[in-house]
């Protein structure tokens, strides 16, 4: 099971995260499912926020 279970609504919770973060890229926020560690590593290296920051920030999208 995917930690984030985002897999239907990335495209949405994609464009809200590149609105809040300019620095964030479509590189950075490339989805492949099974892969979400590598997904919240990359946001976490980009917005030097901790996992659980990025986790909990993804889910109130």
């Amino acid at each position: 099971m995917d930690i984030l279970m985002i897999k239907d609504r990335w495209t949405e919770i994609k464009g809200k995260l590149k609105q809040m973060f300019d620095d964030l890229t479509d590189k950075d926020l490339y989805y492949e499912q099974g892969k979400d560690d590598r997904l919240i590593g990359q946001i976490q290296i980009k917005l030097g926020k901790s996992r659980d920051e990025v986790i909990t920030l993804i889910r109130s999208l």
